[in-house]
């Protein structure tokens, strides 16, 4: 959502790069969003819309979507979309807006990431839902290769990688603080195990925590 952005929506693999996306984590992401009861006479706001399946969920159960992006080129059309030129760091957002505010994968990329949480909260109706969805990059050990060197290979480009997002002025450990500031912003805090779709209280069951996905709903 800056100018820095790793991953540029003006890049040539930038299409593959929401297809990927979209197929590993929509399925998370829109179970998580149906569970908000988001229905008809919701208005809905999708962060950094990307190539727009989440979008297109939204409009399709809500019917009034406004999806942003600093560069919306590939949000496509739909019926109750409004799509929108913007830059979540310095463009305002109306305040007692929205129904629903989801954004995806956005946050990590963005120095200004708790001011932009802030601005998010405010734009919210009052009860309204705000879904977070961020995950931590930093763990991505080699479980299994085809040889040692292309360990080597592996381990060099995950380390390239985490220097590229510093330098962009990302943190890719965000997701494991991002509860906390959400919490720290007021919110009511929901947290759901995309494996076995049981609550934090019953994370033991499947020893599974909640980071990949984090769902917050306000007071």
């Amino acid at each position: 959502m800056t100018t820095t952005y790793v991953f540029d929506n003006h890049s040539v693999h930038a299409t593959e790069q929401h297809r990927c996306l979209s197929e590993a984590y929509d399925p998370i992401t829109l179970a998580r969003l149906a569970e908000t009861g988001v229905g008809p006479g919701w208005r809905c706001l999708e962060v950094g819309a990307g190539g727009s399946s989440v979008a297109h969920w939204l409009a399709a159960h809500a019917g009034s979507v406004v999806a942003t992006d600093i560069k919306p080129e590939h949000i496509t059309a739909a019926h109750g979309l409004t799509v929108l030129r913007h830059d979540v760091v310095h463009d305002p957002l109306p305040d007692n807006e929205f129904d629903l505010i989801h954004a995806r994968l956005v946050l990590q990329h963005i120095p200004e990431r708790e001011a932009v949480l802030r601005k998010l909260v405010r734009a919210l109706k009052p009860g309204g839902w705000l879904q977070i969805d961020e995950f931590d990059i930093s763990y991505g050990p080699v479980l299994l290769a085809p040889d040692e060197r292309a360990a080597e290979l592996y381990e060099s480009f995950l380390a390239v990688k985490e220097r590229m997002f510093r330098a962009a002025g990302g943190d890719g450990t965000w997701g494991r603080r991002a509860a906390t500031s959400m919490v720290l912003r007021g919110s009511s805090m929901w947290t759901r195990c995309p494996r076995c779709s049981r609550g934090a209280r019953d994370r033991r069951v499947c020893g599974c925590w909640c980071i990949t996905h984090i769902t917050c709903g306000t007071s």
